[in-house]
């Protein structure tokens, strides 16, 4: 496995991919194939709507199960606690960083792209604003492209 193969997760959004991934294998699955397993009982299969249905939903569940695993085996779990401020306040992956922007603040959590969620203010260390934050200080300003020309951040504090 490369560099570029890793990814990156936050403990948090590791367990949560953990979880998710017991879930499949434990509940959904199981209920998946005793479905596909009815479905066949019910004769012609080759006119069977049910049957058709029930084997597009168990491998849908696999490719699920197969790209989650793929995820847990090429985790990356950041080490630097939960905050994920450098010892010299630098902002990376694992950061919660405080922005202002014009006369309002914003906390985002930096995370790798996994656990991204712009709902929950996780952002993508890969998205603009991730990346034009990763490495700045406190009191540092960040400029990004947006469609209507350019908003500046400014960086009020890391945790």
């Amino acid at each position: 496995m490369t560099q570029q193969d890793d990814v990156q997760l936050t403990q948090e959004g590791h367990d949560q991919i953990v979880a998710e991934l017991k879930e499949l294998k434990e509940v959904k699955l199981p209920v998946a194939i005793q479905r596909v397993a009815t479905a066949r009982s019910f004769g012609d299969l080759s006119e069977n709507a049910e049957y058709q249905s029930a084997r597009e939903d168990l491998a849908f569940l696999e490719g699920k199960i197969s790209e989650l695993e793929g995820i847990a085996s090429k985790a990356k779990i950041l080490k630097n606690g939960k905050g994920g401020k450098s010892g010299n306040g630098v902002i990376n992956l694992g950061s919660m960083v405080t922005l202002k922007v014009g006369n309002s603040k914003h906390i985002y959590h930096i995370v790798g792209e996994w656990e991204a969620n712009p709902l929950e203010k996780k952002i993508s260390h890969q998205s603009p604003l991730g990346k034009a934050l990763i490495g700045k200080k406190k009191g540092e300003a960040v400029e990004i492209d947006v469609p209507a020309g350019k908003l500046k951040y400014v960086i009020v504090g890391i945790e």
